[in-house]
């Protein structure tokens, strides 16, 4: 998916809101090799939990988490408190996982959608 699928206007509606709400929003990128982002975009070195804890604490907002590894961290120091997990219509075997070895999640069910596109989304909340 693009980000700039919203000058796209075959787009599903989903597909458009998420492109305009990613570029909308405050992003931080964790890389060790990344020199400079885009607007709205500050580049931290490491994952710090602390500093994410505390950003978290000072939200007005939801903040999400994107990409296997970051995810997997932050669920392994019990940052994630609600899951968004989608299923699409293709199987490509293989990938990272980003739910880390050793952790154990209890999820209680929150809402189902399904799109006419065949995807379907699951939304969990932690216990």
């Amino acid at each position: 998916m693009s980000f700039g699928s919203h000058a796209e206007p075959d787009q599903p509606p989903h597909v458009l809101q998420y492109a305009r709400d990613w570029q909308a929003a405050e992003k931080i990128v964790y890389s060790t090799t990344l020199e400079s982002s885009s607007a709205k975009t500050r580049v931290e070195r490491a994952f710090d939990p602390e500093v994410v804890r505390r950003l978290k604490a000072e939200a007005d907002h939801d903040l999400t988490v994107d990409g296997p590894n970051l995810a997997a961290q932050a669920i392994a120091v019990g940052l994630v408190d609600e899951f968004h997990l989608f299923i699409t219509t293709s199987v490509v075997g293989g990938g990272k996982r980003f739910f880390p070895d050793g952790v154990r999640l209890d999820l209680e069910w929150v809402e189902e959608r399904g799109f006419d596109s065949g995807l379907t989304s699951g939304r969990y909340r932690t216990r």
